[in-house]
């Protein structure tokens, strides 16, 4: 193979670029542990300190299902305003083709939300909550 990209003469750029990154992270390594400032371990540095509060309890809580799924609706829709954004920044560019292909993309939105709610995923109640709304109810009439 003649090509020019197997002569060595052109590969000399990316031999100095890794020999100068390989030399950087040694160089910032070696003088960050002798420049470095040396902390004696005691009982309190070995403390959680957070926000200017110590902390008490377990760091292990176990939270609700409900705020992870809420995390994750929220990611997932916040990404779709983004691009429905896009959109509308392009709009007068893009033409009526793209207003029916972002007219069903908002129908699928929509139909994922209302699939959620009719699941339940966006209720947060517990079976007792429920139970006491729904004797609320039957009081009521």
């Amino acid at each position: 193979m003649s090509g020019a990209t197997s002569s060595p003469h052109v590969l000399w750029p990316l031999v100095v670029y890794i020999a100068a990154v390989i030399f950087m992270v040694a160089f910032m390594l070696i003088f960050s542990a002798l420049l470095g400032e040396r902390h004696k371990k005691t009982r309190a540095s070995e403390e959680p300190y957070e926000a200017g509060l110590v902390s008490t309890g377990s760091a292990r809580l176990r939270f609700h299902a409900g705020f992870y799924l809420m995390a994750m609706f929220f990611v997932i829709f916040d990404l779709e305003a983004a691009y429905i954004y896009a959109y509308a920044v392009a709009f007068r560019k893009l033409g009526w083709a793209a207003y029916g292909e972002i007219a069903v993309f908002i129908a699928v939105l929509a139909a994922a939300l209302f699939y959620l709610w009719r699941l339940g995923a966006l209720d947060w109640k517990t079976p007792g909550q429920k139970a006491s709304q729904i004797s609320l109810y039957d009081r009521k009439s």
